[in-house]
């Protein structure tokens, strides 16, 4: 689960829930066949479409030198509509959980 960072929990990715969509910030390294692979493998779920969007970088001055904050990308993850991840149908549900970080 190296390349997954966390779940992202806006009031958009709150609505995608409900379609059975799962928003996760991977890192930009990271291919969409493995992203499929570790969220298949850790959640014990079908995958059956993966969008990707990259974020726009933040810019951090380092003194003279005007430099850039880590990249991350957004992979919005489809399931099978037989398939849901437990910790986050709570969420759907009306159970708002803070700080849920996935190591």
């Amino acid at each position: 689960m190296n390349g997954i960072k966390y779940a992202v929990f806006t009031q958009k990715s709150i609505r995608l829930l409900g379609k059975n969509k799962y928003p996760f910030n991977v890192e930009s390294g990271s291919t969409r066949t493995e992203i499929k692979h570790w969220v298949e493998l850790f959640f014990g779920v079908r995958v059956i479409a993966m969008n990707s969007e990259g974020l726009p970088r933040k810019g951090r001055r380092m003194r003279p030198i005007m430099g850039h904050t880590m990249h991350y990308k957004r992979m919005i993850i489809t399931l099978q509509p037989s398939y849901s991840i437990p910790l986050l149908t709570l969420i759907k549900n009306g159970v708002i959980l803070f700080h849920l970080l996935l190591l």
